[in-house]
């Protein structure tokens, strides 16, 4: 199961005089990891290189600014892959000391310090939501929200046409045993349906 992180960390590494500054934070959306990244740029405009991994609802954003190929944010993005994490981004921020690393030395340099900061982090398991769609008929609404009472579950966009038609959200946690309750209000019936919309971003 994918995890995220419970709050920010921070890590300063120095390698041959360059500083590294790593910074391992959960994130909510692209548009929030976009808005870190530039607040890094703008408090420390003066550095070399601002570098960045993230991967956030199944999509990844990585940048090298300026360093070699695959030198900074492939390696900064393998300890997020390794750790398993979703919903967070990694920016180092570095100095650059007068003293080359050669290709090797910068991977190590990015990757080492996401891995220090990571060291420090705590770690939260994000439960992600599967989304069901229903249709049934009217008599068996009220069964249907009996159902879903003890999971404090509500239907979701609910339309009366011929027949109801909703949605639901579920933490995948309970979904297997929600779906299996519901679908036994009325096996076999063709007026009865619940599917899953799409499977979990992974």
């Amino acid at each position: 199961m994918a995890s995220t992180l419970a709050a920010p960390v921070f890590y300063e590494l120095e390698i041959k005089k360059s500083r590294f500054l790593a910074w391992l934070e959960p994130v909510a959306t692209q548009a929030q990891a976009k808005q870190r990244i530039q607040e890094i740029r703008s408090q420390y405009a003066d550095a070399r290189h601002v570098c960045f991994a993230y991967y956030v609802q199944g999509s990844s954003g990585l940048s090298d600014d300026g360093e070699p190929s695959g030198t900074a944010a492939k390696p900064m993005f393998n300890v997020i892959a390794h750790n398993d994490l979703i919903n967070v981004i990694a920016i180092v921020v570095r100095y650059f000391g007068g003293i080359k690393l050669g290709a090797g030395g910068l991977a190590r340099a990015y990757g080492g310090a996401v891995s220090q900061a990571m060291s420090l982090a705590e770690i939260v398991v994000v439960e992600r939501e599967l989304c069901f769609d229903l249709s049934f008929d009217f008599s068996l609404e009220s069964q249907v929200r009996h159902v879903l009472a003890p999971f404090n579950i509500e239907l979701e966009n609910i339309e009366y046409t011929d027949k109801v038609t909703a949605s639901l959200t579920v933490v995948e946690s309970i979904a297997a045993q929600l779906s299996q309750d519901i679908a036994a209000i009325a096996p076999g019936n063709p007026l009865f349906e619940i599917k899953l919309r799409k499977e979990p971003e992974v």
